[in-house]
């Protein structure tokens, strides 16, 4: 018998985190290239053209999926919307991270994204703890975790953002199944 792996749907109420497929390039590269999305952001560098959508698109299916899992998240009626990916970093736990288009923030689809793949998380990679940090200057990301479950560790650390080009305070937080 053969078994062929799929990658992962997760659905919600108005969103599903699945892969990134070459077709979400031109709206990956249209909602990335925006320097207030990518300076809150650790790895997206800033401009982010077609080329580093096709780049990050070929990244995320090479991943190793006990590793990292990197979702594209789709909104029901307006299509791509964002990202949110889970990955073995520097932590004894997976890290999770994501960014969402600007023309969609203040609507709760961080939230919702987040609590869709807190659930895949537990359920199917079977992780019972998970780590984000939130750049001090960016409160409203810190607000999506607390809503998603996340607590404040009181820990600080120094993260290289690719966009600013330089190490940024941030606020860590961890998420117990």
């Amino acid at each position: 018998m053969c078994v062929i792996e799929t990658s992962p749907v997760v659905e919600t109420r108005r969103l599903v985190l699945r892969a990134p497929a070459s077709q979400d390039v031109p709206a990956i590269a249209r909602l990335a290239n925006d320097h207030d999305i990518a300076r809150m952001t650790k790895r997206m560098p800033h401009p982010f053209g077609q080329g580093d959508a096709q780049d990050f698109v070929i990244a995320v299916a090479a991943q190793n999926p006990a590793r990292a899992m990197t979702f594209l998240i789709e909104h029901e009626d307006h299509g791509p919307v964002g990202v949110i990916g889970l990955f073995k970093d520097e932590d004894r736990v997976p890290e999770t991270g994501y960014w969402i288009g600007r023309e969609f923030w203040g609507r709760g689809l961080a939230t919702e994204a987040l609590e869709g793949a807190l659930v895949w998380a537990s359920k199917r990679w079977k992780r019972r703890a998970l780590v984000a940090g939130h750049f001090a200057d960016n409160p409203a990301s810190g607000r999506v975790l607390e809503k998603a479950g996340f607590l404040y560790t009181g820990e600080m650390r120094r993260a290289f953002s690719r966009a600013r080009k330089a190490d940024i305070d941030t606020r860590m937080m961890v998420w117990l199944a």
